[in-house]
This record gives C-alpha cells, sequence and structure tokens, in this order.
C-alpha cells in the first residue's frame, strides 16, 4: 500500500505566510499547490547530524535503500518549501516526482544533490549524507536554468561533468575526453560533439545535460523535468535510455508534469504537495483523491481503474 505520510505526521506550531491572489490556472501542471510554502520554527526538529537513516517503511534493509529522506524540511531565505518531507528509494528504482508548480519538486532534488542545506530532518544517499556522496549523484537541472546561448560545444559542456571529480586547477586529459565520448555516444549524440549547444534542438541539448551527469557514470541519476518542452518522440527516447540506465542499476529520480508517462515508466510514485501526500507504486498512487489532494485542482488523466 502507498505511504502517506501527512496523515502520520505529528503537529508542530506553523506560522503561515498567506499566499497572494492567484489567477486561475489553464492546465492543471500549473494548479498552485493548496498548501503555500510557509515560515515556521524549527525547535524541536530532528538536525541532519542526529540521524541519516529512517525507518524503513517497506522492510529494507540499510544496503537496500539508495535514497532515504527523513523529516526534511528545506527552502529558501527563510520560507520552507518542504515540509518534513520523509521518503525512501530502493537501489535500482526509477522514482517519479509529481506536482504542481512551486510545490517544492526542483527543491526535493537540490536537497538529495547536496546543493541546498535543510533546516532540519536527514538525507542520505547510500548511507552517506550527499555532499559526501556527490561524485555518486549526476544532477540534470531545468532547461529553462540553462544559459543556451553561452559560446560552448556539446563536448566541452559533457566535459564540464568531469571537473568535480579533478578538482581546483586540473584540466581534463585523455581519459576525461574518452568518459565524455562514451556519455555523448550513450545518448547518441555522437555526431554531434564539435556543435555549439546553442544551434541544437530543445530535445538535443536536454541529451547533451543527461550525458554531462552519466560522464562520471553515477549510481544515483536525479533530472529535473527532462521532458518538458520536448515533442513525443524524443520524449520516449529520453525515458527508453532512463530504462536502460536502471537495468544497469541506477537509480532514478524524476520530476514531471506529464501524468501520461506516469504509468508506463515509474517503478513509484511521489506526490509532493510541499508535503508528501502519497508514495508508492503508479497502480496505488494514481486515483482522483491522491491527485485532487497533490494539485489542489480537478485533474483528468487517461486512467480508469482507479478513477
Amino acid at each position: 500500500m502507498p505511504s502517506k505520510m501527512a496523515d502520520a505526521r505529528p503537529p508542530h506550531d506553523h506560522t503561515h505566510v498567506p499566499p497572494t491572489a492567484i489567477a486561475p490556472p489553464e492546465i492543471h501542471s500549473q494548479a498552485i499547490a493548496p498548501a503555500a510554502p510557509h515560515l515556521h520554527g524549527h525547535a524541536g526538529h530532528p538536525r541532519q547530524a542526529e540521524r541519516f537513516a529512517v525507518e524503513l517503511s517497506e522492510g529494507l534493509s540499510a544496503t537496500e535503500v539508495a535514497v532515504s529522506v527523513w523529516g526534511v524540511c528545506a527552502g529558501y531565505f527563510g520560507r520552507d518549501v518542504l515540509d518534513e518531507v520523509s521518503f525512501e528509494a530502493a537501489r535500482g528504482e526509477f522514482v517519479g516526482v509529481i506536482g504542481p508548480n512551486g510545490s517544492g519538486k526542483s527543491t526535493l532534488l537540490k536537497v538529495i544533490a547536496g546543493l541546498l542545506p535543510v533546516q532540519c530532518g536527514s538525507v542520505s544517499i547510500f548511507g552517506l549524507p550527499p555532499r559526501a556522496a556527490q561524485r555518486m549523484i549526476g544532477y540534470v537541472p531545468q532547461s529553462e536554468a540553462v544559459n543556451w546561448s553561452f559560446p560552448v560545444t556539446v563536448l566541452d559542456t559533457v566535459l564540464m561533468g568531469t571537473y568535480s571529480r579533478l578538482g581546483l586547477g586540473r584540466r581534463p586529459g585523455r581519459a576525461e575526453r574518452e568518459a565524455a565520448l562514451r556519455a555523448i555516444a550513450q545518448v547518441g549524440m555522437s555526431d554531434y560533439g564539435d556543435v555549439q549547444i546553442a544551434q541544437l534542438s530543445g530535445g538535443q541539448q536536454q541529451r547533451v545535460f543527461i550525458a554531462r551527469a552519466l560522464v562520471n557514470e553515477p549510481k544515483l541519476l536525479l533530472l529535473d523535468e527532462p521532458i518538458a518542452g520536448v515533442d513525443a518522440t524524443t520524449q520516449h527516447a529520453i525515458f527508453t535510455l532512463l530504462e536502460d540506465l536502471q537495468r544497469h542499476g541506477t537509480t532514478i529520480l524524476v520530476t514531471t508534469h506529464d501524468l501520461s508517462c506516469v504509468a508506463e515508466w515509474f517503478d513509484k510514485v511521489l506526490c509532493l504537495n510541499h508535503r508528501v501526500i502519497a508514495f508508492g507504486p503508479p497502480e496505488q498512487v494514481l486515483n482522483r483523491e491522491t491527485l485532487s489532494a497533490t494539485f489542489g485542482s480537478h485533474v483528468l488523466f487517461g486512467m480508469t481503474a482507479n478513477s
């Protein structure tokens, strides 16, 4: 059964910041989560140093867990976007994270990647804190966060993924170049190594950034909206690539607004609305009640079994 962790959380004091008025959404992906980001104290909440592992809800052993998130609050400028978020992903699982804009999906990936500190709670990646596990993590940000006009080739972009393992002041050598060429081939872009990224289509640019994340052969791959703005053929190609990586043991977390791909590709679905609404297999999670609680509006989806 899916975990409905929001129902089991102990209450704590919140001082909410009233959300501003927002126009009705045109599509469900723009729906505004009913729980707005808020300010509250963290006194009494667990800290990162106090615990790295959560109590495993599905009986997984410590060696089976790839990502463990426990009671995490995190956000920006003192305002929490994530409110006591807890879940676990097993090694080799393909997990989709769904929720409306502003619900904390990107923030969650940044926390897991070690790019954003937690205010309370803890995160472990293969038993290590995120900063210690960064060489095992590949991260692909949203395409809108990238300056595509920067004058750099496909090969140079992928080589940037090797900088973290080289250390300060060291330049990529033959081994790094060969690794970059392998990653470029892996995403089907071998003919574009010398092409400027600004000259590529949106789908091709997304493949290049996936290659940059793959160059260090990560054990955990985090992708933020990898199929946003690309056509159906490219979507299928990206998910086929990710499925192949999963078969070779890579653990994958993907945020998406596209509910049509959730049941087809993901082993587990995390419904996020600042808090965890539900987490479990798609056939158990994708129902009207859960989706309504997640998106805060009526959501139409092409599955009738759980409607």
